[in-house]
């Protein structure tokens, strides 16, 4: 799969995840957070709970590999670090009581058609 191709779904994946979560009721805070482990796909708040969620998307295929099998423990690490560094760079980030890590998975089908996301609340 080429880089932009790969960009495209990972861009589609993540409107996707974040329509979802405002749907439930959050507000996306920022999107794309870079920092020098990766980048922090969406941090969200309900004004009780910051959100840090890693989004993974897919192609269905025949395989049928679930997107969220690749939030492995490297990537789960990473995920902690981005965001601490987002927390520490963000001094007038939205306050609450709790923070979460998420993982959504999104797999669309080949025309690009949704054809499952799966949101894990406190995946990590």
């Amino acid at each position: 799969m080429s880089d932009d191709r790969r960009r495209q779904l990972g861009a589609a994946g993540e409107q996707l995840a974040a329509d979802h979560l405002a749907r439930r009721g959050f507000r996306i805070v920022e999107r794309n957070f870079r920092t020098r482990w990766g980048e922090l796909d969406i941090v969200a708040t309900d004004d009780r709970t910051i959100v840090f969620c890693e989004v993974k998307s897919r192609i269905a295929s025949r395989a049928g590999r679930d997107p969220l099998e690749s939030v492995h423990h490297q990537k789960r690490l990473k995920v902690r670090r981005m965001a601490g560094q987002w927390l520490r760079e963000r001094p007038d980030h939205p306050r609450a009581s709790d923070l979460r890590f998420d993982a959504i998975g999104v797999t669309l089908a080949p025309d690009g058609r949704l054809l499952r996301l799966d949101h894990l609340e406190g995946a990590f």
